[in-house]
């Protein structure tokens, strides 16, 4: 059917083509699978000489590797297997084989009713996929998730269980200049943590300025815990470390701070680059140590000189989060920043100030953007490349006004 053929369509007749279009795709991708599982059955990556079917798949048709490895996962999930005496093993998921030979459920499908059947019985899968069948892959994993939960209900009240042991651990190690955290916490604990990180990993706004948030969900989150650092930095109670509050010390010369060249140490003898030291130098929590010549200490600031408690809420009446053209953080999330750095003498003032969040607060130390005070109001300059304009910008943001 050509493109003109279409246009004689009704909107019905379209979108049931449309539907029908799907099906076909899905049976043939179907088949793809059953190939992908003989492949994997015949030992073809040995034969060619890669290390796994992905990585064939990888080279053969242009998918990145992940995509590669879920195509292979499913079809595990929905071909028999052969044992090595030849005996014909059924199928992992038999009931999901079925529907998706007949077009009905989706390559993520498969997938969601994988990863619920994980905490399901057997006798389960057919009642989640008939809910496959009608419904989107992240409905089928709220589904699994309280089919599970009524299961669970009906077993031996929590106290004549053996309790489980504390599952409550932290492992953090330094590799070259990022330090590598991983954690396992109990279904408290757990809770409590996804509900600080969430509102903090949600996409940045769209803006004419910076566009789409390109990060990625777990780019999105890790920017998100290191915002959840800044924000115990900034709390009233913290615990204390050495019979004082929580702080970080940063010591350097003066002429590498003015010149931003060379690198400032940390009191865990970490070195951290210049061009970072400005921003840090902003947020509360933050010793800076300043070395002379001689390397005697020239000015030791104070961690509650740098933005006390007054300026904060002064900065937060006016501001009301972060300042940046577009951006929608609320004032519990930003920095207050130094318009004129501090290490060029600027001073720890309302009239020196503006709050920007933790992305924009390092967009400003790291690029071309300008920020000034006009009229009382931060107002941005975009780089020549962005505007060759320059036209100054303020936050016209419709939540920035919303005081959180």
């Amino acid at each position: 059917m050509s493109e003109r053929d279409f246009c004689l369509l009704s909107t019905d007749e379209l979108l049931a083509a449309v539907v029908g279009d799907v099906v076909e795709i899905r049976v043939l991708e179907n088949v793809m699978m059953q190939k992908i599982a003989e492949l994997e059955r015949r030992g073809a990556a040995t034969e060619l000489g890669y290390r796994n079917v992905a990585h064939v798949l990888r080279h053969a048709v242009r998918w990145d590797l992940k995509t590669a490895r879920q195509w292979v996962a499913r079809a595990e999930l929905l071909t028999h297997q052969l044992t090595p005496s030849g005996s014909r093993v059924e199928p992992e998921l038999p009931v999901t084989a079925a529907v998706v030979a007949e077009g009905a459920l989706s390559g993520e499908h498969i997938s969601a009713v994988a990863e619920v059947m994980k905490d399901l019985p057997p006798e389960a899968e057919g009642p989640v996929v008939e809910f496959a069948q009608a419904n989107e892959p992240s409905a089928v994993r709220a589904f699994g998730k309280e089919l599970a939960y009524r299961l669970y209900q009906q077993d031996a009240e929590p106290g004549e269980a053996v309790p489980a042991p504390p599952v409550n651990r932290l492992r953090m190690e330094w590799k070259g200049d990022q330090l590598e955290v991983s954690a396992k916490l109990d279904k408290i604990a757990g809770a409590k943590f996804e509900a600080m990180i969430d509102p903090l990993a949600k996409p940045r706004p769209t803006t004419p300025e910076e566009g789409q948030d390109p990060r990625t969900r777990a780019e999105r989150e890790g920017d998100a815990f290191a915002d959840l650092i800044d924000l115990m930095l900034r709390a009233d109670r913290l615990p204390e470390h050495g019979g004082e509050p929580v702080t970080l010390t940063l010591t350097m010369a003066y002429r590498d701070l003015a010149e931003q060249t060379g690198f400032a140490t940390l009191d865990t003898r970490e070195r951290v680059q210049a061009k970072l030291v400005r921003r840090l130098a902003c947020n509360a929590g933050v010793i800076p140590v300043v070395l002379g010549g001689r390397s005697e200490h020239v000015d030791i600031g104070r961690k509650t000189r740098t933005f006390p408690a007054s300026i904060r809420r002064l900065l937060v009446a006016r501001d009301q989060g972060c300042s940046f053209p577009g951006c929608d953080r609320p004032p519990k999330h930003c920095d207050a920043h130094h318009i004129r750095f501090w290490s060029e003498g600027g001073g720890t003032s309302v009239e020196n100030a503006a709050l920007l969040c933790r992305h924009h607060h390092t967009l400003i130390h790291q690029s071309e953007w300008e920020v000034r005070l006009l009229n009382g109001t931060p107002t941005f300059t975009p780089p020549a490349w962005l505007d060759p304009t320059r036209t100054p910008r303020t936050n016209t943001h419709p939540d920035h006004r919303e005081v959180a």
